[in-house]
């Protein structure tokens, strides 16, 4: 344990006494936000990312551990294990590395190399290498053996040529050299620097078929592998698995016919040895390419396709776990009255309206598209319920037919606005909707009302708290990921799991109106004690203090310590009970009353009185300086909410439709979605457009998060209009010239972003214009 403490210290750059108690709080039942928020004197500050890193690390390090004893027991049980290779494993770094090591110790099916030793032949392989001037054929006479009859009558290993011997010296050379622990690793890491993933389209596919030219940019592709992108890897990757593409990996440079390959000459390099015309030098030459060509070539590809597709995955989950939690945190509009508008066609749109405190009070169906065509009846109903509930703001899904349902929100405005009411409209994403109106949760939420309408309630209360409304849906089914469907579906969902809950704890949750789904996301509350708590509230009425939690059934001492100080109670017995700080620190707010001679209620929100204490006055052997700082701040602002504050964009007027926009327009818009090679704004005209990262900023960007976040308001100036293929080019760089039309193409949207390298072509097929090439990457990204 003392080695992975110090490889962790290492590997985060803390401390290993930050470490060591960080791994005893988590081993010991506590959640990272606890330890993130309430134990920062033990842990030295450790914040939640650093605390998720090290909990990843630690079980990683742990199974590698527990891998190590078993291959240690292993191979001591064959009798093979030396001071040398027990300090070998002792010093694998990975998994992969260990299983290297290991891979000539392990039991497998009985091989060609195998039964030549069973024959008697490796001495002449081991003689023929050690000196290669002797004559093969001459010194396999000695090695001849009679034909094996096996018991069934069938015929065996047969050595009994000079031929078949030789075959037997390759056999054993090839397998011994390709489970070479340091040769195996240095082909690996050779091949993922200097080579190429190449890819093109199975022969008999129609490259005119829809499906297919969706991979229209990998048909004559590659690319050093170990540079390819998140997105581009997986595209491949994708292309492969649905039998369109064919991927392999080829070396950085093509060998000539008849002679040995680069990989080959690098195997006899490690070898230390070359061909000088002696006797045995053709046959170690054929031993040396039987090693690459049929042992190491598939097995170095297979490995370095599963690093690419590690890798490209953990970019992928990251900006699904970033755009998640930048959602999670999206500004809450707060206590008003929203009416939630669900679009259809056919079907007509579904109108839920609910209260200030996101209680369901009317739902109605309107029918203003195709085949009713009943506008002026649907701008009645909805008016008349905007005048009976007071409704200030309208939450617009963003399915189907949401474009023409925002047109007849616009005109309920405009109507609404001689009347003197003020009513604002927000597009949202109804992703995941459908999953909560249909799910067990939403029928005990609202039994009576239609599953259609629970959508239209659920859009409308996305707008009042993202936070409280998208826990009660599975995070993979909110729909912000890149190419979510192509990744380890169980480490997405403990990727997105550990977003979930960082986000509402660090909001904070109001223990009298919370939500089962929303409760069982605070620290330490399970699905089975959240469902108890809001039992006891029914039959006890609201929670007047922190303490009564342990009335609870199912919540003791452990339970309580890990999430009283996330649950919050509004109007209750003791005022720091709305506040974050955990119940636990109380007698230090006492002191602090003592000292100020002033009840707590006049304390909290006076920052001018609390920035005068010390917090080394109230420090004591259990909670240091570092603890009366936080509490000391959250007396400061009591309840705050780290969340921004809610604002709409403003859509230019007679800006309504892609048709409407215009080169050089400065535009305000809603960042909706965010990838590493540019970010995705709702203009209000039904059609994201799409700022690529180079348009960001005047300064160089990676990554496009370190400019913009999901649920961003930004300004943009239109560069590029594609009516036809509805793409809408943007900048951030409001004094960026307009493409030019009569110049070379503007090409910064065919690779991924600055800083990758692009695909390289081997043909030149008819070249994709740079707004089709870039909107491909959006739609293979809602995948």
């Amino acid at each position: 344990m003392h080695q992975i403490i110090r490889q962790l210290a290492a590997e985060i750059r803390i401390t290993e006494t930050q470490v060591r108690a960080a791994v005893e709080l988590l081993d010991g039942g506590a959640t990272v936000p606890f330890i993130a928020r309430y134990r920062k004197e033990a842990t030295g500050g450790l914040d939640d990312i650093q605390l998720r890193e090290l909990e990843a690390r630690l079980s990683y390090l742990r199974e590698l551990d527990d891998r190590r004893a078993a291959v240690l027991k292993a191979i001591d049980e064959q009798g093979k294990l030396t001071d040398a290779l027990r300090a070998a494993i002792a010093a694998a770094p990975t998994k992969q590395e260990l299983e290297d090591i290991y891979l000539p110790f392990k039991q497998k099916r009985r091989t060609k190399g195998q039964i030549a030793r069973e024959f008697g032949i490796e001495p002449l392989a081991d003689k023929l290498f050690a000196d290669p001037a002797l004559d093969p054929h001459e010194q396999a006479q000695a090695f001849l053996r009679e034909p094996e009859v096996l018991p069934d009558g069938k015929p065996g290993a047969d050595f009994s040529t000079t031929f078949a011997v030789l075959d037997g010296v390759r056999d054993i050379l090839s397998e011994r050299w390709a489970e070479d622990a340091a040769l195996v690793q240095s082909m690996r890491e050779w091949l993922w620097a200097e080579g190429l993933l190449r890819s093109k389209k199975v022969e008999s596919k129609n490259e005119n078929d829809p499906e297919v030219a969706k991979f229209r940019d990998y048909f004559e592709y590659d690319e050093p592998i170990g540079r390819v992108p998140s997105h581009r890897a997986l595209a491949v990757f994708r292309g492969r698995a649905l039998e369109i593409l064919e991927a392999k990996l080829v070396l950085p440079v093509e060998p000539e016919p008849g002679k040995p390959s680069i990989a080959e000459g690098r195997i006899a390099n490690h070898l230390q040895w070359s061909h000088a015309s002696r006797k045995s030098d053709d046959l170690i030459r054929k031993c040396v390419a039987w090693t690459w060509r049929v042992k190491l070539s598939l097995s170095t590809e297979r490995d370095l396709f599963s690093r690419l597709r590690e890798e490209a995955e953990k970019v992928a989950i990251k900006v699904f776990a970033d755009n998640l939690r930048d959602l999670l945190l999206a500004a809450p509009a707060g206590a008003r009255t929203v009416m939630g508008l669900d679009p259809g066609i056919r079907t007509g749109v579904k109108v839920a309206v609910v209260d200030s405190t996101g209680k369901l009070v009317d739902t109605s169906t309107v029918y203003p598209h195709e085949p009713r065509k009943d506008w002026d009846g649907s701008l009645h109903t909805l008016g008349g319920l905007v005048e009976k509930h007071g409704v200030s703001l309208i939450a617009i899904g963003n399915g189907t037919a949401s474009r023409e349902t925002d047109r007849l929100a616009a005109d309920l405005i405009k109507l609404a606005a001689k009347a003197d009411r003020h009513i604002e409209k927000v597009v949202v994403s109804e992703a995941g909707a459908s999953v909560y109106s249909a799910s067990e949760y939403a029928s005990q939420e609202m039994p009576d009302v239609d599953v259609s309408l629970r959508g239209a309630a659920s859009i409308a209360r996305r707008l009042q708290d993202p936070l409280a409304e998208l826990v009660k849906i599975e995070p993979k089914s909110i729909g912000v990921g890149q190419y979510q469907h192509d990744v380890n579906q169980s480490e997405l969902a403990r990727t997105l799991d550990a977003v979930v809950e960082d986000c509402v704890n660090s909001v904070g949750v109001d223990l009298n109106t919370a939500s089962v789904p929303l409760l069982s996301r605070v620290s330490g509350l399970s699905s089975s004690v959240a469902r108890s708590v809001v039992r006891w509230r029914e039959a006890n009425g609201a929670f007047k203090s922190r303490k009564q939690l342990m009335e609870v059934s199912g919540l003791g001492a452990k339970t309580f310590e890990q999430s009283a100080g996330f649950l919050r109670i509004r109007g209750g017995e003791n005022p720091l009970d709305m506040t974050g700080v955990h119940p636990e620190t109380y007698a230090v707010v006492e002191q602090i009353i003592e000292k100020t001679g002033k009840p707590v209620a006049e304390i909290m929100g006076r920052a001018d009185m609390l920035k005068t204490l010390k917090p080394e006055l109230f420090a004591n052997e259990k909670f240091g300086v570092i603890t009366v700082k936080d509490i000391l701040g959250e007396l400061e602002k009591p309840g705050r909410d780290p969340r921004p504050d809610f604002k709409v964009a403003r859509f230019n007027d007679g800006v309504e439709d892609i048709k409407d926009l215009k080169e050089g327009m400065i535009l305000e818009g809603t960042v909706s979605n965010v990838a590493q090679f540019g970010a995705f704004v709702d203009l209000g005209v039904h059609q994201d457009g799409l700022v690529h990262v180079s348009q960001l900023s005047h300064k160089f960007v990676n990554d496009a998060r370190e400019v913009v976040k999901t649920g961003d308001i930004v300004k943009v100036k239109v560069l590029e209009v594609d009516v036809a293929r509805s793409r809408i080019s943007l900048t951030m760089k409001l004094d960026a010239a307009p493409a030019r039309r009569d110049g070379p193409r503007d090409n910064r949207f065919e690779g991924a972003g600055r800083g990758y390298a692009q695909p390289q072509r081997r043909n030149d097929p008819a070249p994709q214009s740079a707004m089709a090439s870039a909107f491909a990457k959006l739609q293979q990204a809602k995948r």
